[in-house]
């Protein structure tokens, strides 16, 4: 997750000589403005690819650096009409949340100063109709100018402080490429203009002692109009803002949890100073309640971590020394000592931060539809409505009528709702999916995996854990235990193979005797010889065995059947005679075989790859219910297959051989804890390591996608209705016409509709069955570490329970149990203990 998404290199190609550059873009208020920049940035010589989001402000443009620069693609978006420069600063990125803000609290001002004008004049037009006192100054022949001239006065007031309209629609339409605020300038200045000729020709008849007359032309004035449809432009535009402000507030709650300060050590003390300062090598302390400053690795003490914001884990996770802590974790208990491995800018939440707004900033290929109506929507809406006002004149109507009709086109038609309902939706899925510990690189992988028809699964370290474990120790021939193991452990303690490492955390755990030992033979392939406490040990498989003379004849059974079950099985002899069988095994994930579950409850099939043994890759593949399982293979085996697979295919992998595959299906699923290479070559990462957010990921796509679809299909269905209706097709058979007022308010209301259904994807639910064999207790009374630990030894005293992890913040237990377990004696296990529990 290291690269940088302001200026980088092609993810999955070797080489790639093109330059992205992420531009700031200012001026464009709808989706006909984002096809304009990109239409005129695309003309560029050297542009690759271009990608405007109307949402955020924002431009990624893919390009040539020995064709064209930065400049001329400025210089192009600014010959559109509009503003463009570089983000400033190092490392600056869009804050769409601070954006949105500002932009909001604008159109707030905006509106109430318009609504502040508007009142009046809109009780003056119409308090009369509805029988309402007005001030007689505005009544009779004899005032009709006074009451002309006050609702000139008040529109134009309304118009000037809507004059953002006028400027940029016209700016627009100069520049021959009209947006939504040419339509609503267009609309308002027919009004108006309209309305100002009437009024001169009523001064004129008044002038001439035409009273009657003058009284005649009042009545029909549009100033109304005029500042009413501005003002529920207003209403909308500032529904849409605070609307935009809230599809970010996944990126600003991530942008919160960076800690301010640290606390580093300096000549032996502890002293205090801003996260930002703190540099690779320094030495930080922790405490309960510290918020981690940067990424480290703990060098002395142990504490736990709540790493929830980051990975969704709702437990706090133990650290010891050697293990590696994230930025923006939170200390909830113990003290650790940790040097920095990455400043708080490199740190993992500012990658999660950028990769984040990344994804938000890029487009989804089904954007492309709305980006090809929208570039035609505005001409042929202002065509639609000169012909409009030509056929309602050619019929016989009166020009008011037919201005009116022509005013309803183009105020109620709504590019601007064709514009957001990729990009809200895109937001707020990314930002949902990163507070599931679920990191997407693209708008496109979002898109794609929603078409996943086959889950192709890595083994080691996907559906494993990763790491050999010794599972079980069987003795032979009357040994002790635990001098037993002790030997074992002394001679494997010499070897630098994976196995040795499994054998010696098992004895450590079960606090097995320590010897001395040396004298190390090893054997390629075989296992080791040693000697420890004056005798000699021999560990291997039973082809050494044999070498050595060593009868195993009493442990060939056993150890046969371990080996149809997938596991590693081993001999010990301890001088010469056969003392043990090791059962080593990379042990199946807890969450594993649900994920399988959920993949084929979607419909998707599973395919395990693995370079792994054959008996070995059958044993966990059978044991998950994976639908086809393919072993011994090398990692452009893994690619080859992946590509043979086809469309609808998600490659789920975390180590380095894994990176071919993920980079040849249509969508690569990483593990975050996965090799650096991995995590780089996929479009989708998986902070938890757990196979189930697999399956979130796909079933959040799914949910995206078909929000997008409902957006698409309101804004096509809203214009394809509504723009008819305003020309006055319904007028001749039900005598019904449309008003541009209602017609402008229709149109805001469209774009706020589409904004808050995107804003549905925040109540997404991941779909997950609750796992049988985990029982969740809220437990009250615990106040510390030493309650936790309390309650975690005597849930682990009971039957059945196989871990067990308390946190006090929280006052919650979670016990894994292997089915056995009775959650009324677990109760009852905690309620001995002092605490309460329900």
């Amino acid at each position: 997750m290291g690269t940088n998404p302001y200026v980088e290199q092609d993810r999955k190609g070797a080489v790639n000589s093109l330059k992205k550059q992420r531009f700031d873009v200012t001026g464009m208020s709808c989706a006909a403005c984002q096809a304009h920049v990109e239409k005129a940035v695309g003309k560029v010589g050297g542009v690759k690819n271009v990608s405007v989001s109307l949402l955020t402000g924002s431009m990624n443009v893919e390009f040539d650096e020995a064709a064209c620069s930065d400049s001329d693609i400025i210089s192009a978006v600014k010959g559109a009409g509009y503003g463009a420069g570089l983000p400033s600063g190092k490392n600056a990125s869009p804050d769409i949340s601070d954006k949105a803000a500002g932009d909001a609290a604008y159109k707030k001002r905006r509106l109430w100063l318009s609504i502040g004008f508007m009142v009046p004049l809109f009780y003056l037009c119409m308090g009369p109709m509805a029988g309402l006192p007005v001030p007689g100054i505005f009544s009779g022949r004899e005032n009709a100018m006074v009451f002309a001239l006050t609702q000139l006065l008040l529109a134009g007031v309304v118009s000037v402080i809507n004059f953002d309209y006028f400027k940029n629609g016209f700016k627009a339409l100069f520049h021959l490429a009209p947006n939504m605020d040419s339509l609503i300038a267009l609309g308002a200045c027919a009004s108006f203009v309209f309305s100002l000729a009437k009024t001169f020709m009523a001064a004129y008849r008044l002038g001439r002692g035409d009273t009657a007359a003058a009284g005649e032309l009042v009545k029909d004035l549009y100033f109304d109009s005029c500042a009413m449809i501005l003002t529920l432009i207003d209403v909308g535009k500032y529904l849409e803002a605070r609307s935009k402000g809230k599809t970010a507030d996944a990126v600003k709650k991530l942008i919160s949890l960076a800690p301010k300060t640290a606390v580093v050590i300096r000549d032996g003390e502890e002293v205090g100073i801003p996260a930002a300062e703190v540099v690779v090598g320094d030495v930080f302390v922790l405490r309960s309640g510290s918020a981690v400053p940067c990424d480290g690795e703990v060098i002395s003490g142990s504490c736990t971590a709540d790493e929830s914001a980051l990975t969704g884990e709702s437990l706090p996770v133990e650290k010891q020394e050697g293990s590696k802590l994230m930025s923006a974790s939170v200390i909830t208990g113990g003290y650790v000592r940790c040097r920095c491995e990455k400043t708080a800018e490199d740190s993992t939440l500012s990658e999660i931060i950028k990769l984040v707004e990344q994804t938000q900033t890029t487009k989804a290929p089904v954007a492309r539809l709305a980006d090809r109506i929208s570039g035609v929507f505005v001409p042929v809406v202002i065509g639609i409505s000169l012909v409009t006002l030509i056929v309602w004149l050619a019929v016989g109507k009166e020009l008011s009528f037919a201005l009116g009709m022509a005013v309803s086109v183009l105020v109620i038609s709504c590019p601007c709702s064709l514009g957001l309902a990729t990009p809200t939706a895109i937001m707020v899925a990314t930002g949902k999916a990163a507070s599931l510990g679920i990191l997407i690189r693209s708008a496109q992988a979002l898109e794609q995996a929603q078409k996943t028809t086959v889950a192709v699964l890595d083994k080691t370290g996907t559906c494993t854990e990763g790491r050999p474990e010794l599972e079980e120790l069987i003795v032979y021939g009357g040994h002790d235990r635990g001098r037993l193991l002790g030997l074992i452990s002394a001679a494997e303690s010499l070897s630098s193979h994976p196995l040795a490492w499994a054998v010696c955390e098992y004895a450590k755990k079960e606090g097995a005797e320590r010897f001395e030992a040396g004298e190390l033979e090893e054997y390629q392939g075989g296992g080791i010889c040693a000697a420890a406490d004056g005798e000699s040990v021999v560990i291997g498989n039973a082809a050494l065995m044999e070498k050595k003379g060593i009868d195993i004849s009493a442990a060939a059974k056993q150890a046969e059947s371990f080996s149809q079950r997938g596991a590693i099985t081993l001999f010990a002899a301890v001088s010469e005679r056969l003392s043990a069988l090791l059962v080593i095994a990379d042990r199946i994930k807890d969450t594993s075989e649900q994920a399988v579950r959920e993949f084929s409850q979607l419909g998707i099939k599973t395919v395990m790859l693995t370079g792994d043994n054959e008996r070995t890759a059958k044993a966990v593949g059978e044991k998950l219910g994976i639908d086809e399982i393919k072993a011994g293979l090398l990692p452009s085996d893994k690619a080859r297959i992946v590509s043979q697979l086809g469309a609808g295919t998600v490659m789920v992998g975390d180590g380095i051989n894994d990176a071919p595959a993920l980079t040849a299906a249509d969508v690569g699923i990483a593990l975050g804890a996965g090799r650096d290479i991995a995590v780089e070559a996929a479009d989708i990462v998986l902070m938890k390591n757990d196979l189930r957010d697999a399956v979130t990921a796909i079933r959040l796509s799914r949910a995206a996608m078909r929000n997008i679809r409902q957006n698409l299909f309101w804004a096509l269905f809203y214009n394809s209705l509504g723009i008819p209706i305003a020309a006055g097709a319904l007028y001749p058979l039900l005598g019904l016409r449309l008003d541009p007022m209602l017609g402008a308010a229709a149109m805001s209301l469209s774009s706020v509709c589409v904004v808050t259904n995107a804003l549905r994807l925040n109540l997404f639910k991941d779909g997950r069955q609750p796992d049988p064999n985990e029982i969740t207790l809220r437990v009250r009374g615990m106040m510390c570490d030493h309650c936790t630990a309390t309650v975690e030894k005597a849930l682990m005293a009971q039957e059945g329970v196989l871990t067990a992890k308390a946190d006090f913040k929280k006052n919650v237990a979670l016990v894994r149990t292997n089915g056995n377990a009775d959650p009324e004696r677990l109760k009852q296990a905690i309620r001995k203990a002092g605490y309460k529990v329900r």
